[in-house]
C-alpha cells in the first residue's frame, strides 16, 4: 500500500476536524471535532511507521499514547461540559465566554474601586 493513501484520509480527517471546531457551537460537537484531529495524527504515526519500518515501533508507541491521552482529555471535558450545562442550561459556545456567577449580569457589576471611591465622597 502506498504511504499516499493514508495520508491523504488523515488530512481529510485533520481538516473535517478544524471545520467542525470552527463552525460548531456546541461544546459537544467541538470536543469530538478535537477528537477527530487527534485521531489523524495517529492515523499520521502508524502510516509512518509502518512506511519506515522501524524496529522499535515509536509511531505504535505513541499512537498508544496519545488515545490514552485523549480519553483522559475526552472524560474530563465532558466532565466540564455537564457542569456548565447544569450552571447555566445550555452548551452553546457562545453563551458560556462570559466568566463569573451567571445569575449576575455584566453590565450591572460595579467596578472594584467604584466603593470606595463612594465612601470618600461621603467623608
Amino acid at each position: 500500500m502506498h504511504l499516499a493513501y493514508p495520508v491523504v484520509l488523515a488530512s481529510l480527517l485533520f481538516s473535517v476536524g478544524v471545520y467542525g471546531v470552527l463552525a460548531r457551537r456546541n461544546v459537544i460537537l467541538v470536543l469530538m471535532s478535537v477528537e477527530l484531529m487527534l485521531n489523524a495524527v495517529n492515523l499520521n504515526l502508524v502510516a509512518f511507521d509502518a512506511w519506515l519500518r522501524d524496529s522499535l515501533h515509536a509511531g505504535q508507541a505513541l499512537t498508544l499514547f496519545t488515545i490514552t491521552i485523549a480519553a483522559a482529555e475526552i472524560g474530563l471535558g465532558l466532565a466540564i461540559v455537564l457542569l456548565l450545562f447544569r450552571a447555566r442550561g445550555t452548551a452553546d459556545v457562545d453563551r458560556v465566554t462570559a466568566l463569573g456567577d451567571p445569575s449576575e449580569s455584566v453590565a450591572e457589576e460595579a467596578p472594584a474601586g467604584a466603593e470606595a471611591l463612594k465612601g470618600q465622597a461621603a467623608a
